[in-house]
């Protein structure tokens, strides 16, 4: 995938900016008004039911503490639909950042252990410096000491902290994108190296007692530098296979990013093969601006193929309720969406009471994605959605993220700057009048 926004670098890069713009904030004269928060009406009814295949759905919303506490606000926008899916990622700057550093996983661990069937999904590169443009003969020597075992203590690190977090059946996406040229961790320079490499990064990860991972190999859509399928490490060291799929490049329509080779049906029937589920770690807008129908068909297809989880990425250009610049396509989205409940379980238990029964007594049955070890079929049409086409919804008056007119006066200060603040800042007009 071509190169987007860092993730996890940044959470320095906000926080900056958040500091220069702190006084402001704090004048009595200023609010900050932020999505969800209730300007927002809700969505007319979706035209069609809502895909099950999104039961198990989340966001990327942002990589630190501020990721966890937005997935509260965008379950309000969504009108209490639960997102059982957290998402974030480990910096790649350091090997520190790799091994999980003190204190950066705590609030996501504790967001996982209050519910037994919420999924924590973690992206960890597999070398430092990993934004850092290495050139490719760079990248070959450091996939040589991979494969030669010299930073598998660094793996054991992080698979220990997880443990210790009491988060030891998180999914780990180890160097995703590795078919691209974005990352040091990619595969390219020389693919049997980096096969060898992870090979020897799950093994270790797998064996520090207590750990139950899932490791899902993500290669982004398409061929990119190299064909993902040269860079599959084998079936024994894989247990997911997932894709990142954004709506690009610009003017290819949803049907060619199925066809293409190394597409969407490629990865589909190749899990299918290698009888492993299927997942969507990244994927949102791009390219193609606002597109409605982009969202429409990435939820069909979804809702076809069951994969176990799915993460949209929720930042601009991608998102669809931290971005505002997309709201045709974010008001199907909410709409599809919209007020989705299902029965919660019980908090993680270390040493859960053998006589107690953590299943529900009312346990709806309508969800068949919840099964990660069923393979999910190809589909021998992929150009044809399989669920009713449903009308796109009429956008509302009100933008997502607007400030309620008649309370204060918005401030432009970009989407950026916007996005990381969590809302728009917003200037009342009658804060002398509430002073005296």
């Amino acid at each position: 995938m071509r190169r987007r926004r860092h993730r996890a670098a940044t959470f320095t890069t906000s926080v900056l900016a958040a500091g220069a713009l702190f006084s402001l904030a704090l004048a009595p004269g200023v609010d900050v008004q932020r999505p969800g928060s209730g300007a927002d009406p809700p969505p007319a009814q979706p035209a069609a039911p809502a895909h099950p295949a999104t039961a198990d759905f989340g966001a990327f919303l942002d990589s630190g503490t501020l990721g966890v506490r937005r997935i509260a606000a965008l379950q309000k926008w969504l009108g209490g639909t639960d997102i059982k899916v957290g998402h974030t990622y480990l910096p790649g700057n350091t090997w520190s950042d790799i091994e999980g550093r003190a204190g950066f996983l705590d609030d996501w661990a504790t967001w996982r252990r209050e519910r037994a069937d919420r999924t924590l999904v973690l992206n960890v590169p597999m070398q430092a410096l990993n934004e850092a443009e290495i050139p490719d003969v760079r990248v070959r020597h450091l996939l040589a000491r991979g494969a030669a075992g010299d930073f598998d203590a660094h793996f054991k690190r992080l698979a220990e902290r997880l443990v210790d977090l009491k988060i030891p059946d998180t999914v780990i996406v180890l160097g995703w994108e590795m078919n691209g040229t974005t990352y040091t961790h990619r595969c390219g320079p020389d693919p049997a190296a980096w096969k060898k490499y992870w090979k020897n990064a799950v093994t270790t990860m797998r064996s520090v007692p207590g750990q139950k991972f899932r490791f899902d190999f993500t290669p982004s859509r398409g061929r990119d530098a190299v064909p993902w399928t040269e860079c599959y490490p084998g079936d024994d060291l894989v247990d997911i296979i997932g894709m990142d799929s954004y709506d690009q490049p610009r003017g290819v329509d949803f049907d060619k990013q199925i066809k293409e080779p190394y597409g969407l049906q490629q990865h589909v029937d190749f899990a299918a093969a290698h009888k492993k589920p299927i997942s969507y770690p990244e994927w949102g807008l791009f390219r193609n601006g606002d597109n409605a129908e982009y969202m429409r068909r990435m939820l069909a297809w979804m809702d076809a193929h069951k994969p176990v989880y799915n993460t949209i990425t929720d930042y601009c250009p991608h998102g669809v309720w931290g971005c505002s610049d997309n709201p045709r396509a974010s008001e199907l989205y909410r709409s599809l969406l919209y007020g989705r409940t299902e029965p919660t379980q019980p908090p993680v238990s270390p040493n859960p009471a053998p006589t107690t029964s953590p299943q529900p007594s009312t346990l709806p049955s309508p969800n068949p994605s919840t099964s990660p070890s069923t393979a999910p079929a190809p589909s021998t049409s992929p150009v044809t959605s399989p669920s009713p086409k449903p009308a796109t919804p009429a956008i509302p008056a009100t933008p997502v993220g607007s400030v309620p007119s008649g309370k204060c006066s918005p401030i432009d200060l970009g989407a950026w700057v916007e996005y990381w603040m969590g809302g728009k800042l917003c200037m009342r007009l009658d804060w002398f009048s509430r002073r005296s």
